[in-house]
């Protein structure tokens, strides 16, 4: 799914206008990612939860010239599938799309 589909999506299911639905989308986005900025975990409860995780600095080769160069320290983000998620995926009668969500999906974050 692309990010024009999810707003078309979100139009769709909340009779907003894709305009309205795009900010929602965009604000979203935002707010994971300002969260992952600041260090703090995003989770939503049944559907998973982003958090960093730090590599450490290491010796790493040019591709090109074989020369062995230092790789410095980073911060990669790194989602992890809700144990709800996971069970509506491996489902073995798939739902009817739209049902696999419930309504009381809670957004927490913490640092």
């Amino acid at each position: 799914m692309t990010k024009a589909e999810l707003v078309e999506e979100v139009s769709r299911v909340s009779d907003l206008t894709k305009k309205d639905s795009e900010l929602i989308v965009d604000t979203v986005f935002r707010s994971i990612i300002g969260a992952l900025q600041r260090g703090e975990k995003i989770e939503l409860r049944g559907f998973g939860s982003f958090r960093l995780r730090r590599r450490e600095p290491r010796k790493g080769r040019n591709p090109k010239t074989g020369d062995k160069v230092d790789v410095p320290p980073k911060k990669v983000p790194y989602f992890k599938p809700g144990k709800e998620l996971k069970e509506l995926i491996n489902r073995t009668t798939p739902g009817a799309p739209g049902a696999l969500l419930n309504d009381s999906l809670d957004v927490v974050t913490t640092v």
